[in-house]
């Protein structure tokens, strides 16, 4: 198992980093309070694990805690699967502020940045 040194990591078994790295994608309501995050892991190392049964969700760890999804779905070409898409839902201006933390902080740590769209 795989011991998480990074100050934000991604897990869908717990203890096991997952070392790829999705795109995300946010989206927000009009008065900002509740959105979403969208997660797209191609080819993830968690899809290549023998107990992808045991799979409870997504979480998103770092120095605050934890943050966990049960929104998780494999897609599946020519019957073998290839992505794995996660949803985490907030539902308060607090909860995406503490999403956005978690984000920034897995962005510097695995040498990411992002851009907004107007």
């Amino acid at each position: 198992m795989a011991k998480s040194d990074s100050v934000a990591t991604i897990q869908f078994f717990r203890g096991v980093d997952e070392p790829v790295v999705p795109e995300i994608r946010l989206t927000r309501s009009r008065d900002g309070k509740t959105g979403q995050a969208y997660f797209v892991f191609e080819n993830p190392e968690a899809l290549k694990k023998e107990s992808i049964t045991d799979m409870k969700g997504m979480l998103l760890i770092d120095e605050e805690g934890e943050m966990v999804t049960r929104e998780v779905n494999a897609r599946f070409v020519n019957g073998e699967p290839s992505a794995l898409e996660a949803t985490y839902t907030w539902k308060s201006e607090v909860d995406f502020e503490r999403f956005m933390r978690f984000a920034q902080r897995y962005a510097n740590s695995h040498g990411m940045g992002y851009t907004e769209k107007s």
